[in-house]
């Protein structure tokens, strides 16, 4: 009988047209281990060489890291419809990504992934960075794209347990903070 814990390896995905933010890490029973974490940027003209860039480096990262599966943060509903249309365009060459290289996709909202995280959906983004480089035990603080995506890969890591899910695996919260 194999006591070996599942090793899951996440990809987190923060898409955005300008900069796709993309965090993997690794969970073997509660605990969670950082293997990295960057970002795509598309830069500047026609949208479909844009798109290209978010696919192809997208499907880069999965040939290197060997995700198991993926979690995405899902669009939010912007002021700007045009803003709206735009990233959900950004995060549909996400999704292809994932889709192509047969890996099941999970979506969560930023208000389920900042529960999971920091302990309240109304959480800065500089929270966010931060109990993302506490938990995974980083040497320094990533990007706010970059922590966003690992953000979502350590919310889908914990499920619908949430802080529950972290309490499991050593951590103690209180007040949203992690003691």
């Amino acid at each position: 009988m194999n006591n070996q814990p599942v090793v899951r390896r996440i990809l987190g995905i923060d898409p955005g047209l300008r900069a796709t933010g993309f965090g993997v890490i690794s969970v073997a029973g509660n605990g969670l281990t950082y293997v990295t974490c960057g970002c795509i940027r598309s830069g500047e003209g026609e949208l479909p060489a844009r798109i290209a860039v978010i696919l192809r480096d997208l499907g880069e990262v999965i040939s290197r890291h060997a995700p198991t599966e993926v979690a995405i943060e899902k669009v939010f509903v912007n002021v700007n419809p045009q803003s709206t249309l735009l990233l959900g365009q950004a995060r549909g060459a996400a999704i292809a990504a994932a889709v192509l290289a047969e890996l099941p996709v999970s979506e969560y909202t930023a208000l389920q992934v900042k529960q999971a995280v920091v302990g309240h959906g109304k959480a800065a983004k500089e929270q966010v960075q931060e109990m993302v480089r506490r938990l995974l035990e980083l040497p320094g603080t990533p990007s706010p794209d970059a922590a966003d995506a690992l953000a979502c890969a350590i919310a889908h890591a914990h499920g619908a347990h949430g802080l529950g899910g972290l309490r499991k695996a050593g951590y103690r919260v209180r007040r949203g903070r992690l003691v």
